[in-house]
C-alpha cells in the first residue's frame, strides 16, 4: 500500500530549515503519517555581527536531505521518486533577505536570531501601536534604513528564508498568511498586510520603493502558491529524477507549521514549541487590551490572531553542559550515546531538592528581548553552601530555560486573562518521557499535552499544509480537515501541574529575576 501511495504520487512532502537541521519527511495521503525522512545538520555563523547562514548552505543543505529521503524511499519500498501529489517549505521564522530587480542578494541573511533593531522596533511600536519584535523583517528593513545602509534604496524584492526557498523553485513570491505575520502586521478582517501601517510606513520611505512593491503576495492556507519548475526540480534534486510540476503550499515558518502539527489552530488552543529557541502560541478569542512589548501578534497558517511568547534562548546551554559531561566521560575512557546521556540527566532532575540546592541559571546565549538583553552570557551561580548535586544542577538548567517563557506567558494568563484550556508540546525538550511534560506543566500552570505525532514537529506540519492544499474539499476549513481527517483518534498523553513543582518554579522565578542584574553585570564587564 505504502509503495503504491509512492509510485501513484498520492504523498506529501514538508521540507523544513530549522535553527539547527533542515529535514523533508514524505507522508501518505491515506492516513497522513511519514513514510520517510531526510536530513542535514547545520549552524548559524555569527558574522560581522550578524547571526546568519549562507545560501550557498542553504541549497548544499536542502539537496542532501532531499537525497537523504530519496535514498530512504528506494531502499524501504524499491520505488524511484520522481514525483510527490504536494510540497512544501517551511523555515524558521521571519528575518531579513532583501534582493535588487535583478535578483542578487543585497545583504547577508539576518535570522531571528539576531538582536540589532531595538531602535527600529521601539520607533515601529509606537508609530503603528503595534508591537514590532526586533526579529521582524520590518524592523530589519527600518533599522537598516535608519543606519544608512547602501542596499537599501536598491530593495526590489524582500522575504524570508522560506518565502526565499518557495521563490527560487516556483518564480512565485508569495508567502503563507503565519509567516507573513511575522513580516510585517496582518489585518485578520482583510487577510493581508495591515493597510493603515503600510501607509505610515510609506511615509517613512525616501526612495521610489514602497511595501506594496517588495513584500510577498499573502496567501492563506490551502490557496494556490505556484507550482515546482523545472530550474526548481533541478535546485532541489541536481540528478535530474525529480520532475517538475509538482503543486506546492504557500511557505510558512516554524511558528505556524508547529501549530499545524499539534492541532492548535482553534480559539482558546496553543502549542509550545522547545528546541533551540523556544515559544509557545496561543490562539485567541479576542484582541488583547494592550500592547505588550513581550507579546508577538501573529496569526495561523489561516488567519487567526495569535499572541506569540518567543524567546531567542531554550536548549543551548543544555546542550554545551551535555557537551561537557560527554566529554569527561569519554576522557576516563566510558563509551557515550548523546540520546541515553540527555534521557539519563533528565530523568536525574527529577530527583532534585524542591529549592534546587540554592543554585541559579542564565542561560542567555544571545539577546533576550522579553527581559531587554541585546547580548547573552550563559552563566550558573551558587551560593558556598549551595548543595551542588547532578539533580539540583540539571533541574536548574531547564527551570533556567523556561525562565523567560514563564515571564511572557504570565502577561497573557495573568494580566490579559486570556483562557487556555491545554498546551500541546512539540520539540526535543518533550522526548524524555514525562520530564520535560511534567517540568512545563508546573511552569505554566496548565496541562500540557504530548501527541503520538508531536516528534514529528515542523516538517509533519508543513507536509500536511501540502496534503490540505490539494485534498481539501470544496469549501472545508484546515480545522475540520486537521480534526477529521488527521488527528481523529490519535493518542497521547496529558499531564496536569503538579502543586509541588509549581511551587518550586515560582520559587526558582523570585530567584531568576533578581540573577538578570548578574546577567547584566556580566555582559557589562566580560567582553
Amino acid at each position: 500500500m505504502k509503495k503504491q501511495l509512492i509510485e501513484q504520487g498520492k504523498t506529501a512532502l514538508g521540507i523544513e530549515f530549522g535553527s539547527t537541521r533542515i529535514k523533508a519527511v514524505l507522508i501518505g495521503f491515506d492516513n497522513h503519517t511519514v513514510l520517510a525522512s531526510g536530513s542535514f545538520d547545520w549552524e548559524n555563523k555569527l558574522e560581522k555581527g550578524y547571526w546568519t547562514y549562507s545560501l550557498e548552505a542553504v541549497w548544499a543543505g536542502v539537496q542532501t536531505a532531499y537525497a537523504e529521503l530519496a535514498k530512504a524511499v528506494k531502499e524501504q519500498y524499491d520505488v524511484e521518486l520522481t514525483t510527490t501529489g504536494a510540497l512544501g517549505f517551511s523555515a524558521m521564522m521571519h528575518g531579513y533577505l532583501p534582493f535588487d530587480k535583478d535578483g542578487n542578494q543585497l545583504a547577508a541573511f539576518r535570522t531571528w536570531r539576531n538582536t540589532s533593531t531595538e531602535q527600529a522596533a521601539m520607533l515601529l511600536t509606537e508609530k503603528f501601536n503595534f508591537n514590532i519584535p526586533q526579529r521582524w523583517s520590518i524592523a530589519h528593513l527600518y533599522q537598516a534604513l535608519l543606519n544608512e545602509e547602501t542596499h537599501v534604496k536598491d530593495i526590489a524584492h524582500l522575504t524570508t528564508l522560506a518565502g526565499y526557498v518557495h521563490w527560487k523553485l516556483t518564480g512565485e513570491k508569495v508567502m503563507g498568511v503565519g509567516e507573513a505575520s511575522g513580516m510585517f502586521p496582518i489585518d485578520s478582517q482583510t487577510g493581508t498586510y495591515h493597510a493603515e501601517m503600510v501607509d505610515q510606513f510609506n511615509e517613512l520611505v525616501p526612495f521610489e520603493w514602497n511595501l506594496e512593491t517588495i513584500l510577498p503576495t499573502v496567501l492563506s492556507a490551502g490557496e494556490a502558491a505556484g507550482t515546482l519548475t523545472e530550474a526548481g526540480a533541478l535546485l532541489l534534486d541536481p540528478t535530474g529524477t525529480l520532475q517538475a510540476g509538482i503543486p506546492i503550499a504557500p511557505p510558512e515558518g516554524d511558528a505556524g507549521t508547529g501549530m499545524v502539527a499539534t492541532n492548535s489552530v482553534a480559539e482558546r488552543t496553543g502549542n509550545v514549541s522547545a528546541g533551540t529557541s523556544d515559544f509557545a502560541m496561543v490562539v485567541l478569542e479576542k484582541e488583547l487590551e494592550k500592547v505588550h512589548m513581550e507579546i508577538d501578534m501573529v496569526t495561523t497558517p489561516t488567519g487567526k490572531p495569535v499572541a506569540m511568547v518567543h524567546c531567542n534562548n531554550f536548549t543551548s546551554d543544555i546542550n554545551a553542559w551535555a557537551g561537557l559531561f560527554a566529554e569527561t566521560a569519554r576522557a576516563i575512557g566510558a563509551d557515550v550515546d548523546m540520546g541515553h546521556l540527555y534521557t539519563t540527566l533528565f530523568e536525574k532532575a527529577m530527583e532534585a531538592d524542591a529549592d534546587l540546592g540554592g543554585l541559579m541559571n542564565i542561560n542567555y546565549f544571545s539577546g533576550e528581548p522579553i527581559t531587554g538583553f541585546e547580548e547573552g552570557r550563559p552563566l550558573f551561580v551558587r551560593m558556598p553552601d549551595s548543595r551542588l548535586t547532578l539533580a539540583n544542577f540539571m533541574r536548574t538548567q531547564i527551570y533556567s530555560a523556561l525562565g523567560t517563557l514563564k515571564i511572557g506567558m504570565d502577561i497573557l494568563t495573568k494580566e490579559e486573562k486570556v483562557k487556555l484550556d491545554n498546551l500541546l508540546g512539540h520539540g526535543g525538550f518533550f522526548k524524555t518521557e514525562r520530564v520535560g511534560q511534567q517540568i512545563m506543566a508546573d511552569a505554566m500552570e496548565v496541562s500540557v499535552s504530548l501527541m503520538e505525532t508531536a516528534g514529528e514537529g515542523g516538517p509533519w506540519g508543513m507536509a500536511l499544509l501540502a496534503a490540505y492544499l490539494v485534498n481539501k474539499e470544496s469549501g472545508e476549513p484546515m480545522e475540520k480537515y486537521l480534526d477529521t481527517k488527521v488527528f481523529a483518534g490519535n493518542k497521547g498523553s496529558t499531564l496536569a501541574p503538579d502543586p509541588t513543582g509549581v511551587a518550586s518554579f515560582n520559587d526558582f522565578m523570585l530567584q531568576y529575576s533578581e540573577a538578570l542584574h548578574i546577567e547584566r553585570a556580566a555582559i557589562k564587564h566580560m567582553r
